[in-house]
């Protein structure tokens, strides 16, 4: 059956030379945007790609795209949420519940130092019983033992966690974590920031304007952070562009994101029952990211969601970033995400399309003049 459009929906030529002229667009235009044939809209993410502050040359004139070599280790696996989108949580009565210790994660930074790794990305579960001083200690722990290892640790939700069990403000908590070790913060737990969304996928996690409140804290004391959005559940399509919407106003204001990943939801071994999205629609809601976020300099391709394949066709369609190898991850990948990926693959993913493939660091800084280490294809996902 043919999808019969509102012709009052379909985006004006003034609208699409807008867009091609880097000009910022409201909800009511995105939502016309998305009515476009999705290599249209690749072509108009593409333009704006290449008119974003992210587009970095080599000293040869080579357009760069660039990826990370780091390694998710989740702390902890105890969550006391029981996210509906979720296969990776345990309570603490479960046989597969743990604790990370101090030695397990010495041996994991050692593989990914050796590996060429620059950054850890840790999280875990909402863990109740844990104290501020086991997570200060495993801090001062990391950063006296790998000095040089960006800790990208922490999404707002653990904070607002956090602020409950400690009984201390996120602001104070932050500045401790600071000052053991902490050195960035990921985007996790964005999913969807609509509260009517969240209450129905996570009713007791941390809701929007806890969300934001903590990036926009962070923000302020210095960190950087990156946004997310996990998508195709049982959101709208306006529910995603209100989604944007704030990430953008977040921005306006303290301009701490570094990076926008957005990625499908993986429905295996979960209990959401929702019908997922695919490929198609995953490159068009990539692209009207990037046209929507203007103000953010880098998008990331999700690869672990998609496969390699259309990993690298995401790089046409708005994306200047491939993402991390992710020589670890447990939490998309028992959800079903089963995609590998080494630095060479990585690497050739990129060149193919003539770009030049760069390794960067948290903050998008080009790391050393030659490629990592190879790492052998691991399970990762994001």
């Amino acid at each position: 059956m043919r999808r019969v459009i509102d012709a009052t929906s379909i985006p004006s030529d003034a609208l699409l030379q807008k867009v091609w002229d880097g000009g910022r667009i409201g909800s009511e235009e995105a939502e016309r945007l998305s009515h476009l044939p999705l290599e249209e809209l690749g072509a108009l993410a593409d333009r704006r790609r290449n008119l974003a502050k992210a587009r970095a040359y080599d000293d040869r004139g080579n357009d760069i795209v660039t990826y990370i070599v780091d390694r998710n280790i989740n702390y902890t696996n105890v969550c006391n949420v029981y996210c509906k989108f979720c296969a990776f949580y345990r309570t603490e009565k479960d046989d597969d519940a743990y604790v990370i210790t101090h030695d397990e994660i010495d041996r994991k930074i050692e593989e990914t130092v050796a590996l060429g790794g620059t950054q850890i990305l840790m999280q875990g579960g909402h863990h109740p019983k844990l104290s501020i001083s086991w997570y200060l200690d495993l801090l001062s722990h990391i950063k006296g033992r790998f000095p040089d290892v960006n800790i990208h640790g922490f999404s707002p939700s653990e904070f607002i966690h956090f602020q409950e069990v400690f009984q201390t403000p996120v602001e104070e908590i932050l500045k401790q974590f600071v000052a053991a070790g902490l050195g960035s913060i990921p985007g996790g737990g964005g999913e969807i920031l609509v509260d009517r969304v969240r209450k129905r996928i996570a009713p007791l996690k941390a809701m929007s304007d806890e969300w934001l409140g903590v990036m926009d804290t962070a923000h302020r004391l210095g960190l950087n952070s990156t946004a997310t959005m996990m998508f195709g559940h049982v959101e709208t399509l306006a529910d995603r562009i209100e989604h944007l919407e704030r990430v953008r106003a977040q921005q306006d204001r303290t301009g701490g994101f570094t990076a926008f990943i957005a990625w499908t939801f993986q429905s295996e071994n979960t209990k959401l029952k929702a019908p997922t999205v695919g490929a198609h629609e995953y490159l068009r809601m990539q692209a009207l990211s990037r046209i929507y976020l203007d103000n953010i300099p880098n998008i990331q391709s999700s690869w672990v969601t998609q496969g390699l394949d259309i990993g690298q066709v995401a790089l046409k369609y708005g994306a200047n970033d491939l993402g991390s190898i992710m020589i670890e991850e447990n939490v998309v990948s028992q959800a079903g995400a089963v995609f590998h990926m080494g630095v060479a693959d990585m690497r050739r993913l990129i060149e193919e399309l003539g770009y030049e493939a760069r390794q960067r660091d948290n903050w998008y800084r080009l790391v050393g003049d030659r490629p990592a280490p190879m790492t052998p294809a691991l399970a990762s996902a994001s």
